[in-house]
């Protein structure tokens, strides 16, 4: 909460709103019951005094007394008995001339009664007054008095001061206050102890702290190249991000996730099984649909009691994608250890012939090697102009001739750079895919020779990739390019599934002319704007 300058904390402000609403409810019981109790008191006292002038004037006493009509000692001594009993101002017996016979000052017995109240009980009925007397202000209750003949006599009027009845209105408030004070005291106590709870149940995060976290969790979640969903105790999904979303759509499950039952949604994911036991599932391939996920599953605990799980997936086509770049990186590093091994064997040959004085065979050697690796760079130099590429292939014929494979590079075609670089990268997926499949073919007759060309023209860029090896049978070409499917063994088959993803990607297309034992040649086409074209 902010008031001007000044941002209270979550406790503070918590411990001030709560208290704020109970001074108010006090205040509102302070006002409706203290009028309550003021009214209440002053009637009960007004009732004392009624009920005690009746009773009165039932009295034997009063009405033989007053039937004489003379004040007697005894009547004297028996009202004051009953005035200090009852703690009542005054006990007055009058009679219809309102002559006190009584009164708590005996000088005042046998004057007339003061106050100007006494007309109405002298008429036969009864009255409650508030009025001046001899002892001052007070609240006056009169009954009649009546012979047994039915005649009236007199009249008893017993006073209560009203100093004394404010005095006992004060002391009722007195209990008010004191409730009031002890309900505030336990209010601001109740209303700590809650607001220490909930900042705990909110481990101690202020609200534009833990509106920041959300934030970005949520920019978190949704940036993740991983799926990414929740679920609550009760297998119920709670969360689901973009990527999630888009995979799911791949594998053909549309609804709306949230709030639904994982076990119905998805049932092979295996989110109750962690739930139930707590334990994490590492590395799980979920396929459905022809998609094929590597998904990792958690619990989440809370005071270490599970509270949910999350599972976090990918497109294992993705991942596997992933590790044939970091393969191909791989190989570029072999090419380049092949080619430094390859020049330090040169190297121990130029420096024996030298120490041997063989000068005559020192330049046949050198003018040999320096013409055969020119002959390769010119080769590639000249054809190859995107130096990416360029780079690549002069990799491959280091791994080839390492591997004792003839890799040739048609010389009848050209591969112009091209305006994006990341149409270079596929195509080094491609070319370097249909390269390493042709390295691993089978034997045919005669050494194993490659021939890998480019052909650019109009906007189109045709590359083919052949191998004089034992070739591809007929019965398999349609399966050859998918996901998993192999010929080598086991964990194979992504090289050429890769080829066709990049191409599709590239809106180009691939074709496979095969036969036993004539080898296998694979010719792509795709669009292709060369970097000169655009500028």
């Amino acid at each position: 909460m902010r008031i001007g300058k000044y941002t209270f904390r979550l406790r503070t402000t918590i411990t001030m709103m709560i208290c704020a609403v109970l001074v108010l409810m006090l205040l509102v019981v302070y006002v409706l019951f203290g009028m309550k109790v003021s009214s209440q008191t002053q009637t009960a006292l007004e009732q004392k005094a009624v009920t005690l002038s009746r009773t009165l004037s039932r009295t034997p006493l009063i009405i033989e007394a007053l039937g004489k009509s003379q004040p007697t000692s005894e009547l004297q001594s028996y009202t004051e008995d009953i005035r200090r009993l009852n703690k009542v101002e005054f006990v007055v017996v009058m009679n219809m001339k309102a002559i006190r016979l009584t009164h708590p000052d005996k000088a005042k017995i046998g004057k007339h009664f003061s106050g100007g109240d006494e007309t109405a009980v002298l008429h036969g009925q009864e009255s409650i007054s508030e009025a001046e007397g001899s002892l001052g202000a007070s609240v006056r209750a009169f009954s009649p008095v009546f012979s047994s003949s039915g005649e009236q006599v007199g009249a008893v009027a017993v006073g209560i001061s009203l100093g004394n009845v404010q005095l006992a209105v004060r002391e009722n408030e007195e209990i008010l206050y004191w409730g009031i004070l002890v309900g505030s005291v336990i209010g601001a106590l109740g209303a700590i102890l809650l607001a220490r709870t909930i900042k705990k149940m909110m481990f101690g995060m202020e609200p534009a702290a833990i509106a920041k976290l959300l934030e970005e969790r949520s920019s978190m979640l949704q940036s993740l190249r991983e799926g990414v969903i929740a679920v609550d105790g009760d297998s119920r999904i709670t969360l689901i991000n973009t990527e999630a979303k888009r995979l799911l759509a791949e594998m053909g499950i549309q609804d709306d996730p949230l709030n639904q039952p994982v076990e119905k949604y998805w049932p092979l994911l295996r989110l109750n099984h962690v739930l139930q036991t707590g334990e994490a599932s590492q590395d799980l391939e979920v396929e459905h649909n022809g998609v094929t996920l590597l998904a990792n599953v958690v619990p989440i605990r809370v005071n270490g009691t599970v509270e949910g799980a999350i599972a976090t997936f990918r497109d294992k086509t993705e991942i596997s994608l992933l590790m044939e770049r970091l393969s191909g990186i791989s190989q570029y590093a072999e090419a380049l250890r092949a080619q430094a091994h390859e020049f330090m064997n040169k190297l121990h040959v130029i420096l024996g012939l030298t120490h041997m004085g063989r000068y005559d065979r020192l330049e046949e050697y050198i003018t040999s090697t320096v013409t055969t690796t020119q002959t390769e760079m010119g080769a590639v130099v000249r054809q190859i102009k995107d130096p990416v590429m360029a780079g690549f292939l002069l990799g491959k014929l280091s791994r080839a001739r390492e591997a004792g494979i003839r890799l040739v590079l048609l010389e009848d075609g050209v591969l112009p750079e091209p305006r994006d670089p990341e149409r270079s990268r596929q195509l080094i997926t491609i070319i370097g895919n249909l390269l390493d499949n042709a390295m691993e073919a089978p034997e045919g007759t005669g050494s194993k020779c490659i021939h890998v060309g480019f052909q650019f023209q109009d906007n189109t860029l045709i590359c083919t990739v052949s191998d004089n090896g034992s070739g591809v049978p007929a019965e398999t070409v349609p399966f050859i390019f998918q996901q998993g499917y192999s010929t080598k063994g086991n964990d194979r088959g992504i090289g050429l599934y890769l080829v066709e993803r990049s191409l599709k990607l590239l809106g180009g297309k691939i074709v496979c002319e095969t036969g036993k034992g004539e080898g296998t040649r694979f010719t792509v086409s795709l669009p292709y704007q060369a970097k000169s074209d655009g500028q």
